[in-house]
């Protein structure tokens, strides 16, 4: 593929990364962390949109986990892989950066510029939280996608499975699923903790989710 085309799909790959942080961390600044239904659904119709239009130039992945999970399963190189998601990360710590310009900073403060953490439970536990929630979208991503068979519903299925984990997992560990969406707004507001929770946890789920689709679920499929 050439040059260009790559950097058509790493732009569209940002701009997802990008809208999924700022409208994710941004509703919960609004909210201020406290009206999980609406944090949900801003998640959800923000990736369903990022996914929807980028699907037909780069696939619609909008997060590392995704991609290591069609590098996994060889529907992508390493080089593809590597570029997307820089890509995704850079959008995602744009959008962080900027919710400092329209947001009142005490209302950011006090949520860590929506920025996900761990609550009430174990480190190893918000691991494997965001292992199963993560495993739960991807295995959407490919029954959505991924798959011929698969009905013809663009990003909102994915969006959906987003949106549910969140109501399930969201006061845990913020439910980020995603190490792009949760490092972005950390880079921004200078705070890393538990920071590799968010990308333990979404790689393994979403790796294991990729193989099990590709392994036995699409077995024997032309």
């Amino acid at each position: 593929m050439s040059a260009a085309g790559l950097g058509q799909k790493a732009t569209v790959e940002a701009i997802g990364a990008f809208i999924l942080t700022f409208i994710g961390a941004g509703s919960i600044i609004a909210t201020q962390g406290a009206t999980l239904i609406v944090i949900a659904f801003a998640h959800g119709i923000a990736l369903a949109i990022a996914v929807s239009a980028a699907m037909n130039i780069s696939g619609g992945h909008i997060n590392p986990a995704v991609t290591l999970g069609m590098l996994a399963t060889r529907r992508i190189s390493v080089q593809h892989a590597t570029v997307y998601i820089i890509s995704q990360v850079a959008g995602a710590i744009i959008a962080g950066y900027l919710l400092f310009a329209v947001f009142p900073t005490n209302l950011g403060k006090a949520v860590n510029w929506g920025a996900p953490s761990v609550s009430q439970i174990s480190i190893p536990q918000a691991i494997l939280f965001e292992a199963l929630m993560t495993f739960i979208l991807v295995f959407a991503v490919f029954g959505t996608a991924v798959d011929s068979r698969a009905p013809k519903i663009g990003g909102f299925g994915i969006g959906l499975a987003i949106a549910i984990d969140i109501m399930a997992g969201g006061p845990f560990t913020g439910a980020a699923m995603n190490p792009a969406r949760a490092i972005g707004p950390m880079v921004a507001a200078l705070n890393f903790t538990d920071w590799y929770v968010y990308w333990i946890g979404p790689i393994a789920g979403g790796v294991i989710a990729a193989l099990l689709y590709q392994h036995v679920i699409l077995k024997n499929q032309s």
